[in-house]
């Protein structure tokens, strides 16, 4: 199983890597570990297959550039070898029960760089999980946004793709849940919303039953291994043929 931890810088994909394997690992579960962020420079994890091999950022920024331009020229070097990439994680899968792959932590270049893209379509039934926290859900038009950047997602990698609130043991859950998985009630809080950006979101999550597949939201703390065992049970599901996401 392929899992592939994606979301903003901060949103904690390297935290939920290592903790979500070790997690793996006590139950007896061989893991495997993919780095592709070329600006990390310390893991908490052993990657076995890992993008600083080749190319890091802060090489390139030696040479001149800017953080910037380093990150993107960094996986400009990277897209001749995605296929080589690919292969390379495909072989850990056939060795571990779970390969983990963390992202980098600029988001875009990994959703909107050709190393991405080409990387992912050389995998096959990879589990994205798209990590956003509380911190970013401040009015009711925050919600409908998360939901549908997880619909994009899925449509800009081909995989599948569980939205997931991270870091639950600092917030207020309950709030979060029902403007999260009750559409009704999202929708009428939207209503009452003045703006044009309250009416932009009531329109969009109006369609937002017909429009997103059927699965569920994890709310996960790496912190406290909250939420650890639905994250399984979705990557259980998503690789069976007798269950859904939901």
């Amino acid at each position: 199983m392929i899992i592939t931890f994606v979301g903003t810088a901060g949103s904690g994909k390297t935290t939920l890597t290592r903790a979500f394997g070790k997690y793996l690992e006590e139950k007896g579960h061989a893991v495997g570990y993919v780095n592709l962020d070329t600006g990390v420079k310390r893991l908490p994890y052993s990657p076995d297959v890992d993008v600083r091999q080749d190319v890091t950022a802060w090489e390139l920024m030696e040479e001149g550039l800017g953080p910037n331009g380093a990150i993107v020229g960094s996986y400009d070097r990277l897209v001749p070898k995605a296929g080589d990439y690919a292969e390379r994680i495909l072989k850990l899968e056939s060795e571990r029960d779970y390969v983990l792959m963390d992202t980098p932590g600029q988001m875009e270049t990994f959703l909107f760089h050709d190393f991405g893209l080409r990387l992912m379509d050389g995998l096959h039934d990879v589990l994205t999980v798209y990590l956003f926290g509380p911190e970013i859900l401040r009015k009711p038009a925050d919600y409908c946004f998360v939901r549908f950047f997880g619909l994009t997602i899925d449509l800009r990698l081909g995989t599948t793709t569980v939205p997931a609130l991270t870091k639950v043991d600092t917030t207020d859950l309950e709030r979060h849940r029902k403007y999260l998985e009750d559409v009704d009630y999202l929708r009428a809080r939207l209503k009452l919303e003045p703006s044009m950006q309250g009416l932009l979101a009531y329109r969009l999550c109006s369609v937002l039953p017909e429009l997103s597949p059927p699965t569920r939201v994890l709310y996960i703390s790496a912190l406290t291994g909250e939420g650890f065992e639905d994250l399984e049970t979705v990557a259980y599901e998503h690789y069976c043929t007798c269950g859904d996401l939901t």
